[in-house]
């Protein structure tokens, strides 16, 4: 094509004026403009949330509507764009989505232009045999096609080099309703894929956090084997070498923290993540993470690294240029971009969820209770919520209400408390719907009762303090502690604080505890409490909070005082 029909051609499909004077620099410069536009943890949140997960600091943010006219702006301006997730695209979703097993997000990101996804541990929370109907469609093997109208599939990949699938580990059942035939181990998902823009070849690495299985209910990942981190992305950084790639991006669903920094910096940034950066190779260019919800925006080992939060609130807009000679980078940047609701909405995907919203919507605007201020899951210093009592609150009382379970305690994991309760300013009493509290719990655990030993339960809190990261487990009303974060692992608990409806534990002493499956499965690293003997089940976790909602309502805060600081 001619420079002069080019330029005309270019101009036509709306791009800028500087946008075309670029592409003719390239021309004479030879190199190629990039742009990669990343989200990661979008985790359904088709409409605006509210509260904190509704916002970048003080700005109103995210929405599936809003998110898709950003992208269509900024791909507008260069046409040689690649839209990529970092993974949890799926899973931990609110009921718009999760009630149709979140057909609804895979198609509005479709309509949003995902090509590319990294694999995210709630991409599974359905097991890894309904990501594959996710990604080749048809309709769900129980429920059906639950809109009326047929569901096609993803037309993204998502792509994972560390996780392997045993067939002889899997079951049987779940193999054939994947259609996987053979016994040989094979990687569950692509490693990589290449993408030609313009001339030249990108290559984009999935990868998913090692840990997986510990955050994730066992039985959705049987038949799985997940490798470190870097070791994949390495592997298949030579094979993507091997082709005569030579610009690689990972797209990482594991992430750190930094703290006190904006959206494009990475102030006191994790360790862990520095670590994990530093050991892949230095043929990888960029690095697009995610998991941790957080953003952050820098170099590390000369890769650039970025997470742009979660629920569609920020857009990463990672520019490279690329030689054309040896298609090498030879520059790259990156930006945090608010996705801000002062734009017009996207009208395909207006229409997307007009059509699913008439279903989910008579279940959803059920009023179930009531809340006198916002319930919120902002941590104090000892990391214990208000919304993480009052759900620890509302779990021990279901437990109190099943006859044979005779709970003594309650608790919950952070991670699985999944947004605020939000008040209304101005009112006594601010209405809750069902739609807003499946939104708090929105994974469908189990609450068990089981007997454990005071032993036990003394090691199930110093297992909160992982290598990687703390994780405080929400507690009801009658169990407190303190500990001392700067003693020695294993020694943290401050013993005697340890209390139980005002008694000192006791360590020979059975205590019956309320929790989920996941964390009697041992899920975020709480091991001991495969010790737990007795099961009862109580029921399912979002519908108990909804009945609690209903008999206690209007419901405070909670008072965030059973888990003391101490030093």
């Amino acid at each position: 094509m001619g420079r002069l029909w080019r330029t005309v051609l270019i101009a036509a499909v709306g791009v800028t004026a500087a946008a075309v004077v670029a592409q003719q620099a390239q021309v004479r410069d030879g190199t190629v403009d990039v742009q990669l536009l990343a989200i990661n943890d979008f985790h359904g949140a088709l409409e605006p949330a509210s509260g904190g997960t509704g916002r970048i600091g003080t700005t109103d943010a995210g929405g599936i509507e809003y998110l898709a006219t950003h992208v269509e702006t900024l791909k507008a301006a260069q046409p040689n764009t690649i839209v990529v997730s970092a993974g949890d695209n799926i899973g931990a979703t609110p009921l718009l989505s999760s009630f149709f097993h979140d057909e609804p997000t895979i198609e509005a990101l479709n309509l949003a232009g995902l090509q590319l996804s990294a694999l995210g541990n709630h991409d599974l929370d359905e097991g890894w045999w309904e990501l594959s109907r996710i990604q080749k469609g048809g309709c769900h093997p129980v429920d059906g096609c639950q809109d009326g109208t047929p569901y096609d599939g993803a037309r993204f990949t998502y792509l994972s080099a560390n996780v392997t699938l045993d067939p002889r580990r899997a079951d049987p059942e779940m193999l054939a309703r994947a259609g996987i035939q053979g016994t040989d181990p094979r990687p569950l998902l692509p490693a990589y894929a290449i993408r030609e823009v313009d001339g030249v070849r990108i290559g984009f690495i999935g990868i998913v956090l090692e840990e997986l299985p510990a955050v994730i209910l066992p039985a959705s990942i049987r038949g799985l084997t997940v490798g470190p981190e870097a070791d994949g992305a390495n592997a298949a950084a030579r094979a993507l070498r091997a082709q005569g790639v030579r610009t690689i991006v990972v797209l990482m669903h594991e992430g750190g923290d930094q703290a006190g920094g904006g959206i494009n910096t990475c102030s006191h940034i994790s360790a862990d993540l520095v670590r994990v950066v530093e050991r892949m190779s230095d043929d990888i260019d960029v690095v697009v993470s995610g998991h941790s919800h957080q953003s952050y925006n820098c170099t590390i080992d000369g890769k650039l690294v970025t997470s742009a939060a979660s629920s569609g609130r920020l857009i990463t807009d990672i520019d490279l240029r690329i030689r054309r000679s040896d298609g090498d980078v030879e520059a790259k940047s990156a930006r945090n971009l608010v996705v801000t609701r002062d734009v017009g909405k996207d009208a395909a995907q207006t229409a997307l969820i007009s059509r699913y919203r008439p279903a989910a919507e008579a279940l959803s605007n059920r009023v179930v209770g009531s809340i006198t201020a916002t319930l919120s899951r902002t941590t104090n210093p000892a990391g214990e919520s208000s919304l993480g009592d009052v759900v620890a609150d509302a779990l021990l009382d279901a437990a109190r209400e099943t006859p044979g379970a005779n709970p003594d305690l309650a608790i919950w994991n952070p991670g699985g408390i999944r947004t605020d309760l939000v008040a209304e300013p101005g009112r006594d009493s601010t209405p809750v719907t069902f739609g807003q509290a499946f939104s708090v719990l929105p994974f469908g655990n189990e609450l068990i009762v089981k007997t454990v030993t005071g032993k036990v339960l003394l090691q199930m809190l110093e297992d909160q303090f992982g290598p990687e990261r703390a994780r405080i487990m929400q507690v009801s009303n009658g169990f407190s502690y303190a500990y001392d974060p700067s003693r020695p692992r294993g020694g943290r608990i401050l013993r005697d604080s340890v209390r139980i409806q005002d008694r000192p534990l006791e360590l020979s002493k059975g205590y019956r505890l309320a929790t989920s499956n996941f964390l009697w499965d041992t899920g975020d690293g709480m091991a001991a409490l495969a010790q737990g003997t007795d099961p009862l089940l109580v029921g399912i976790d979002y519908e108990l909070f909804a009945s609690y909602l209903s008999r206690r309502s209007p419901i405070r805060p909670g008072p965030q005082n059973r888990i003391r600081f101490s030093r």
